[in-house]
């Protein structure tokens, strides 16, 4: 069997995505305020917005203290001279090989949340499609572009 990439991604993720999962869930709660609403206009019994609130709630609190930490734990890569190996997925696993003679530019990305915490997501563009290693500390992330950087050029200087 073939190793898995052993390289996990900075533990800083959890919390921010956590802070993603806060802002991101915030819309499930739409689903019982719109069946309260109904409620009171008086078309639907009241069991209705009773349950669909608790249920709401738990899904939520999952979303926020359960996943993020999860798909913490499930993602990994490894940067090698034949390419980069991303190993991802919490329902799904996902293995993704990049060789390097196929990678065309590396760009690194912070948003607000990111910076906070000091990480960066590397953006990794073939001819075909964009691969993204997440939640990154700043200065790994600052190397690993530019160690990929010069493997590419190692690489089609070889050709």
């Amino acid at each position: 069997m073939i190793e898995l990439p052993s390289t996990k991604i900075d533990e800083k993720a959890i919390k921010a995505w956590r802070i993603t999962s806060v802002l991101k869930g915030l819309p499930l709660f739409i689903i019982p305020g719109f069946l309260y609403f109904v409620y009171v206009m008086g078309d639907m019994p009241a069991i209705v917005p009773i349950i669909t609130a608790p249920i709401t709630l738990i899904i939520y609190v999952l979303i926020v203290s359960l996943f993020p930490k999860v798909r913490w734990s499930r993602w990994s890569y490894d940067v090698t001279e034949q390419g980069v190996d991303m190993h991802r997925g919490i329902i799904i696993r996902k293995r993704t090989m990049v060789p390097m003679n196929r990678i065309q530019h590396v760009d690194t990305k912070q948003g607000p949340i990111y910076r906070k915490f000091g990480l960066s997501s590397i953006s990794i563009s073939t001819a075909a499609t964009t691969h993204e290693i997440p939640a990154l500390d700043d200065e790994t992330a600052a190397h690993l572009r530019s160690l990929i950087s010069e493997l590419v050029r190692k690489v089609q200087e070889d050709v």
